[in-house]
């Protein structure tokens, strides 16, 4: 299992840690409607299946059943009403209600989107994460929703000091961020080692400086990671590569906040149709 804490920004820490709750009709999930599966935000964990999910019009997700034995519930602090958990992390989800009558089943999970991730999976179980930079994000997404068993990506910047970065701090060198990619994966189809030599063979882990034409500190090829177990992976491929010949500048760093990019930047090949300029997929390992 891995928890992800450590790279929840302060406002989903607040939720899914502190118990808080996100303003009504602001989530991001409120009302999308997509076939697929919505797991914990901090342990990866499948939670419901979206045929489950009804608007009821309170301003939060609302499911009427949980996938078997993933969620718990625990008397909340007020006394009046029933908290609801991730059963594996404790991730805090929201409060359920009974009797009444949205659906047949009779009953709602009131949802923090804060505390979810929606991936377009109808069946995944159980997820696993890893944070990259290999220069501009936009090729990097690009080749990571080609690996099978990657079933969500998002863009963003982390690394570096400044809350809520935007997009032009980050080029002007202000908060100290890396552009930056959130993987989450099925480690039933694909393991972390192959994750993160695919990583290295999408960009050219030797430059020093950033990728192709970009330049600067935000381009520069790094590893964040969650644990020991993702860092010796990391370090033993480093390795691999260097007895090849390779003069490997990637960096490996533990994981810090990672702050969603803007709409404009996720999937934005997907949206455009355009081609990567800076990012080619090149065999650097052998089988």
């Amino acid at each position: 299992m891995l928890i992800k804490t450590a790279s929840l920004p302060p406002e989903l820490l607040h939720i899914i840690r502190d118990k808080a709750t996100e303003y009504p009709f602001t989530g991001t999930y409120t009302d999308l409607e997509q076939a697929g599966s919505y797991l914990c935000r901090q342990c990866g964990l499948a939670l419901f299946r979206a045929q489950t999910k009804f608007h009821s019009g309170c301003g939060w997700p609302s499911f009427d059943e949980e996938i078997a034995g993933a969620v718990k519930q625990l008397p909340d602090k007020d006394g009046k009403r029933t908290e609801i958990l991730c059963a594996r992390c404790d991730g805090h989800l929201g409060h359920v209600f009974t009797g009444e009558g949205f659906t047949s089943k009779n009953l709602r999970h009131c949802v923090n989107s804060a505390s979810l991730d929606f991936v377009a999976d109808l069946s995944v179980t159980d997820t696993e994460e890893a944070i990259f930079a290999a220069g501009c994000f936009w090729g990097v997404e690009y080749y990571f929703k080609k690996l099978a068993g990657v079933i969500k990506t998002e863009v963003g910047y982390t690394g570096g000091h400044k809350d809520k970065p935007t997009y032009n701090e980050v080029c002007a060198h202000q908060t100290g961020h890396y552009e930056a990619i959130r993987v989450l994966y099925d480690p039933s189809q694909i393991s972390y080692e192959l994750l993160t030599r695919y990583f290295f063979e999408i960009h050219d882990p030797t430059h020093t400086n950033g990728q192709g034409p970009d330049i600067g500190q935000q381009y520069l090829s790094t590893i964040f990671c969650y644990n020991d177990e993702q860092k010796n992976i990391a370090q033993r491929l480093i390795t691999q590569l260097k007895n090849k010949g390779f003069a490997v500048a990637t960096r490996v760093l533990a994981v810090k906040p990672f702050w969603s990019a803007e709409d404009f930047h996720q999937d934005y090949y997907g949206k455009t149709g355009k081609n990567p300029y800076c990012h080619t997929y090149v065999k650097r390992f052998d089988d």
